[in-house]
């Protein structure tokens, strides 16, 4: 059975985990919610990334993405701050969707899976 590594692990989650060749990240949401849905995708994007990374991954690496946005008439705003952050090489499977998230405030939470 392949190891499973947990990267930074909390009482509740873990910011990801990493079985065999697969990294699954966590639904990550902006440290700075008084930012527009534009600065808290870019927020989100960079915490994605910099997880990717310490975990021996990276975007040209995904495989599935979800996302959830508080309102759903951002989503062509949200994919003017996604479009130009994926890899166009290696786009990923991917949903977006509508829905209430954990916090006011919180505009957008992005969960993706990747391989190694």
């Amino acid at each position: 059975m392949a190891a499973i590594t947990r990267h930074k692990p909390g009482t509740r989650m873990s910011a990801a985990v990493v079985h065999g060749d697969t990294v699954y990240v966590a639904g990550q949401v902006a440290d700075d919610a008084s930012a527009d849905l534009k600065g808290q995708a870019k927020q989100v994007l960079e915490k994605i990334e910099g997880i990717l990374t310490a975990c021996g991954s990276s975007k040209s690496k995904l495989l599935s993405a979800t996302i959830w946005l508080a309102d759903i008439r951002q989503w062509e705003l949200m994919n003017t701050v996604w479009d130009p952050w994926i890899d166009p090489a290696n786009p990923p499977a991917r949903a977006t969707v509508e829905a209430k998230l954990a916090r006011a405030g919180i505009l957008i939470e992005i969960a993706v899976v990747a391989g190694k």
